[in-house]
């Protein structure tokens, strides 16, 4: 599995990560060998949050984890309405205790909320001094939204940034992945085969297939080597059965060429820019 440097604290994190999105619904002990499967694997970067199953999926990643914390690169978000300052603290807190253990890798503010933004930032920075979280990002914002965290903190805090990111919905390539790129923060792409859209038409499907039929792997795995092209890009597919994470762990090595590049760009169009950031 490829290493990458992560932001700017430069943690060293596998390229292909584990994510835990309605992971509440796989049933818990198959769920709990997927991640230590993918652990197993190398995909050690393993991403949650405290809406995900209203908690429960950051109780069944720390049973996952038990005995393996230090292997992992563990990262959880508040929900914006907790987004308070005495929220934050608060919301991490509760994490910490389902996810049983001491500290997080990095902490995200799933999606821009309500609450003032500077008192977030300054949470994550208190808990940052108390060593409760190594690192800080966020979760969908746009270029204006990034923007205006950097305005707040400065340069070199931004760890970075998670997406909706995948073949078929590239339009943070205009302005969102550019900004992330001059400013040194990671991205990180969520739902990388969508959803009901992996490979959409017949000509997207066989350019997709030729590509993995030239080296010799399959159509996600071309899909997840896309997603990590860029030194600063990451990726973290969720997986509930072995089979599919054993096939996203092939993807941890795959280097795709300039011609690779071409034909995925010719069939998978970038689309025209829009406001914000696409969510789910």
């Amino acid at each position: 599995m490829k290493l990458r440097a992560f932001g700017p604290a430069q943690f060293e994190i596998p390229v292909i990560g584990q994510g835990t999105w309605e992971m509440e619904d796989d049933g818990q002990a198959r769920a709990v060998a997927a991640l230590r499967a993918g652990l197993d694997l190398g995909m050690t970067h393993v991403d949650t949050a405290e809406m995900y199953g209203s908690g429960r999926v950051e109780s069944l990643v720390g049973e996952a984890i038990a005995g393996r914390r230090e292997q992992v690169y563990l990262v959880s978000k508040v929900l914006p309405s907790h987004a308070s300052r005495k929220g934050t603290l608060a919301a991490c807190e509760a994490s910490l205790r389902r996810l049983k253990t001491d500290h997080l890798d990095c902490y995200l503010l799933h999606w821009p909320g309500s609450h003032p933004l500077e008192d977030t930032l300054a949470a994550f920075e208190e808990l940052r001094a108390a060593g409760k979280i190594r690192s800080w990002g966020v979760s969908n914002f746009d270029e204006r939204e990034l923007a205006q965290v950097l305005s707040l903190v400065g340069p070199g805090k931004l760890a970075c940034n998670q997406v909706l990111y995948h073949l078929e919905e590239r339009s943070i390539e205009h302005a969102v992945l550019p900004w992330c790129e001059a400013q040194g923060v990671a991205v990180v792409a969520y739902t990388p085969f969508g959803r009901g859209s992996f490979a959409s038409t017949p000509e997207r499907k066989r350019a997709l297939q030729a590509v993995a039929d030239k080296h010799g792997k399959s159509m996600h795995n071309i899909a997840l080597a896309f997603l990590t092209r860029r030194p600063n890009f990451f990726t973290i597919p969720k997986a509930s059965t072995l089979e599919h994470v054993r096939d996203n762990a092939r993807a941890g090595q795959l280097t795709l060429d300039a011609a690779d590049i071409e034909a995925l760009d010719r069939a998978f169009p970038i689309g025209p820019r829009r406001a914000g950031v696409p969510m789910l």
